[in-house]
């Protein structure tokens, strides 16, 4: 259970994603709307919690394989989210200690527990950023201070495009983000998608812009497909997030959240 909130920004009466997410995490830094409306989503969509695990779990095996067999050392994570386990951080420097990252998040109930709980290894560096998606350049310009954008980076978009509801917005902050990028750099990209449990995704939507905040919008496939423009999109493409490079211990499902990792040539 999180301290009562002190900064006047933080509503613990109206239920936020970053909190929603963490509490279908397992993680206790959340208050009682914010329960409520993850019981009742659950109620409506009892996969959701798998949705959440395999998003997490996509996070793991795409930093792995980005660090680990790509070779990249720099990761701006946008839309991190409150901190639980293995973050991204902690999966990056357990490959690479010298590895370099920069959280962004535009919840100051994030940025308080990400400067209480984020540490770096001393090789590496761990730096936050409060910022807002609709602002690529503030962030890029944040960023810089710790990454060096001369060399490849990995920019992460997980659970954060779908609050963009705008598809032109969307699309140009993308495109943005990706311009600013050195050759050899990666997006990866996680979506809410409603091309299965199609009706369970319009109540998921409908329930949360009614009740929630950032309210949000869920794409096709295709859809999502169009924010790697111009990139090379590794296999398997746009997926659920379980079918992305799944391990031997990975369930065998379908969820709502749809990803893809793609590389600027």
């Amino acid at each position: 259970m999180p301290e009562p909130a002190t900064d006047p920004r933080i509503t613990t009466e109206v239920p936020h994603s970053a909190r929603l997410w963490n509490y279908w995490l397992g993680g206790t830094d959340n208050f009682a709307s914010d329960r409520a409306a993850g019981d009742e989503i659950a109620r409506q969509l009892p996969s959701i919690i798998d949705m959440a695990v395999a998003d997490r779990a996509f996070l793991g095996r795409m930093v792995r394989h980005l660090v680990g067999e790509r070779g990249i050392r720099q990761i701006l994570d946008i839309g991190s989210g409150l901190p639980t386990a293995d973050n991204t951080h902690q999966v990056a420097q357990a490959t690479a200690p010298d590895a370099r990252v920069v959280y962004v998040d535009n919840d100051p109930l994030v940025l308080v527990h990400a400067r209480a709980l984020l540490s770096s290894t001393p090789e590496g560096a761990t730096e936050y950023v409060e910022a807002d998606l609709n602002d690529p350049e503030a962030i890029l310009a944040a960023a810089r201070r710790t990454l060096d954008f001369s060399r490849p980076v990995a920019v992460t978009l997980l659970g954060i495009l779908h609050f963009l509801r705008d598809d032109d917005a969307a699309l140009d902050v993308v495109a943005r983000l990706v311009g600013a990028l050195p050759a050899g750099s990666y997006l990866a990209i996680a979506h809410g998608c409603d091309d299965i449990n199609r009706q369970a995704a319009e109540n998921i939507q409908a329930y949360w812009n009614k009740h929630g905040t950032p309210k949000i919008k869920y794409r096709s496939a295709a859809e999502i497909t169009g924010f790697f423009a111009g990139l090379e999109l590794l296999a398997p493409g746009v997926v659920s997030c379980s079918r992305w490079r799944p391990g031997p211990g990975d369930p065998d499902i379908d969820v709502n959240q749809y990803c893809g990792v793609a590389r600027k040539p």
